[in-house]
């Protein structure tokens, strides 16, 4: 793990917690390293990129991103969740419908919160009740269609870009 000391850097990084999409993976994948975050944690049944062989769908949509950035198989999400805490790290969470949840363009980040993480929940279910009891903030991307949210690689790409804007 990572110091616990501030630095001036920003490091972003990004929780995968139960993506079942070998697309959305490398999609991630592809999205994480277009916005210079340098790592992703693959927690629960999340499938890594290289698993005994190659995962093609992931490659496919990666486009290669597989290789250039760090990645960590994590069995507990939200056990990884506690280590980020202690090592400094904002934790977010990207997940519509709780109650403390806040809208993306209402997010504040303090300048001393250098390390950040941002946390994407299953396609269908979303974040488990014990990943959203670990994060500081839950942002939500409002939604104007019929649908209740967006494809879970989109929205890492909405809210990673934001974040970015952010700490610019």
């Amino acid at each position: 793990m990572l110091s616990s000391k501030k630095s001036s850097k920003k490091e972003l990084v990004v929780v995968l917690e139960n993506i079942r999409s070998l697309y959305n993976v490398g999609s991630i994948f592809r999205t994480a390293d277009g916005l210079g975050f340098s790592k992703i944690y693959l927690c629960g049944f999340t499938p890594a990129p290289i698993d005994g062989r190659q995962k093609k769908n992931i490659s496919k949509t990666a486009l290669g991103a597989e290789e250039h950035i760090l990645w960590e198989k994590k069995k507990s999400c939200w056990r990884l969740l506690e280590e980020l805490k202690k090592d400094g790290f904002l934790i977010l969470g990207l997940e519509s419908g709780t109650k403390k949840s806040i809208l993306l363009e209402k997010l504040k980040i303090k300048k001393g919160d250098n390390k950040i993480a941002i946390i994407l929940g299953n396609e269908i279910d979303g974040l488990s009740s014990a990943t959203i009891k670990r994060c500081d903030k839950i942002i939500e991307i409002p939604m104007v269609g019929q649908k209740e949210s967006y494809n879970v690689g989109i929205s890492f790409g909405i809210a990673g870009f934001w974040i970015r804007q952010i700490l610019s």
